[in-house]
């Protein structure tokens, strides 16, 4: 790597955290091209979720860095803590928040305690080992010890943040010790350490561009949908290191080898062989020959349905509808198409939501609701069972719910290393209007434009870009039903019924 400044070689806080979630992502952020990088809407939402969490646990602006320290201050921001580590490392951290608690300092008859917002329900080691580092430079700042850190969640819309405390024990400092030394030792690599085992959080990374196009080049077992970390060792103990390993496999020959993990593992082995077959291959493989949308034929239409959330508040703020009508020579008349927008805003309740929904839903009685992944028929049974709606209602409206993503996996094996809307539909040329849009981003978006609570709302442009996101998702869940509409087998087709 050449000689690298003194600077370059302290160990910060944001590089040990990036290093617990990927020992990749540690050594691109040290050493990895910056052009390479792709801006994501998760370093935003953790942001905000931050900041949100700190107003909840501490309402009054916080003082800055040491003269805040020195006056007292019940929190205090942007202060830079500088020190050794327990082996004797140069190492940083930036703490996001000092909370004022009892004892004595430097500064005063009070001493402070690190604070981290977690996102999520649980605390990990992503928060405790950076806490750890934090606290002992603190230790050294204030030279007074710092019994225990906060780690708070859960805050904002007027709910009070969790609370919970993490001692900084002898056991939790010897792992910090050792955490920064194999931090070390891969940031001193000349390469990047492997592709993770795990690749499901990729999706969250600034990196995941580069490491997707490594992942596809090398063939990673990753790279085969159905397998996850444990599967792809249990592979690699077999001897298949990667996906032309495993297509090239006897299917039965592998069912037997990984019984020995459990019998289910031998279940999808020969799943997994053909899986790998079908992406090298590049050809989709039907799986049963029969329609895989017959509550279609004869439809006056269909509603193409889609929610966006907030998970953390449990909070579905859209009900996006595409409405799609049917001609009477059983075409789908995409000029009538029309895009329909259900807002629910807290204050509403759930109540005036269902009834809302309901009154759409029945307005268009006898249209199948398609929609791509079990999230959407979840929240609306639910919901309507929440609302006591009578049994028989409740069969009608489970009827009519179509995944159309169970009956993609139902019938076709797909060349892809997802089954996901935006990989299957993208297979089929669809593309989204606005470039790189994901759900982080419309939650994001929903975020900036809710702003201080009603009276202080964001720009309604926000508004506008999370309606195109999500009637675009309806469009593309469309563009999968209409493919599978178009490989319904001709013995099954009682007329010609275009798309």
């Amino acid at each position: 790597m050449g000689d690298t400044p003194p600077a370059a070689n302290v160990l910060t806080d944001r590089l040990l955290r990036s290093w617990l979630r990927c020992r990749r992502k540690a050594w691109l952020d040290r050493h990895g091209d910056a052009t390479q990088r792709r801006w994501s809407a998760h370093r935003n939402l953790m942001l905000d979720d931050q900041q949100r969490c700190f107003v909840a646990l501490m309402p009054q602006k916080p003082a800055h860095g040491q003269a805040g320290c020195a006056a007292g201050a019940e929190g205090v921001v942007g202060l830079r803590l500088k020190g050794r580590g327990p082996g004797g490392e140069l190492v940083e951290a930036h703490p996001p928040l000092l909370r004022r608690v009892s004892g004595r300092s430097r500064w005063g008859a009070f001493s402070y305690q690190p604070v981290l917002a977690r996102q999520g329900r649980r605390m990990t080691r992503e928060h405790q080992l950076p806490l750890a580092l934090m606290a002992l430079l603190l230790e050294q700042e204030q030279q007074a010890p710092v019994r225990d850190a906060l780690v708070v969640g859960g805050g904002g819309m007027g709910r009070r943040p969790a609370r919970d405390r993490v001692g900084l024990s002898a056991g939790l400092r010897k792992q910090l010790g050792d955490a920064l030394r194999k931090l070390r030792v891969d940031l001193d690599r000349s390469d990047p350490p492997p592709l993770a085992a795990d690749r499901r959080k990729c999706t969250l990374c600034s990196w995941r561009g580069l490491c997707n196009a490594e992942a596809a080049a090398e063939g990673h077992l990753s790279e085969v949908s159905g397998i996850g970390a444990k599967r792809r060792e249990m592979l690699k103990e077999l001897g298949i290191h990667g996906l032309h390993d495993l297509a090239a496999a006897d299917p039965d020959r592998l069912a037997e080898q990984m019984e020995r993990f459990g019998e289910q593992h031998g279940e999808v082995a020969r799943t997994l062989v053909a899986q790998a077959r079908c992406q090298r291959d590049g050809q989709p493989e039907r799986l049963q020959n029969t329609p895989a949308l017959p509550e279609l034929v004869g439809a006056p239409g269909v509603l193409l349905y889609d929610i966006e959330s907030d998970p953390d508040a449990r909070h579905d703020f859209l009900h996006g509808f595409w409405r799609l009508p049917c001609r009477a020579d059983g075409s789908w008349d995409l000029t009538a198409a029309r895009y329909q927008p259900l807002l629910v805003l807290a204050e509403h309740g759930e109540q005036r939501c269902w009834e809302r929904l309901d009154r759409y839903l029945s307005v268009h009685e006898g249209w199948p609701v398609l929609h791509y992944g079990e999230t959407e028929s979840l929240a609306l049974r639910r919901m309507a069972e929440r609302q006591g709606v009578a049994e028989h209602k409740l069969m009608l409206l489970r009827a009519r719910l179509v995944d159309v993503h169970a009956r993609v996996r139902s019938h076709w094996r797909l060349p892809l290393n997802s089954y996901g809307l935006k990989a299957v539909a993208a297979w089929q040329g669809f593309r989204w209007s606005q470039t790189g849009v994901d759900g982080a981003h419309a939650l994001l978006w929903w975020r900036q434009w809710q702003g201080d609570g009603p009276n202080r709302r964001g720009t309604t442009n926000a508004l506008g870009w999370i309606f195109t996101y999500n009637r675009d998702d309806c469009r593309a869940t469309w563009a999968v039903a209409d493919w599978l509409l178009r490989q319904t087998p001709a013995s099954f087709q009682s007329g010609d019924g275009g798309s």
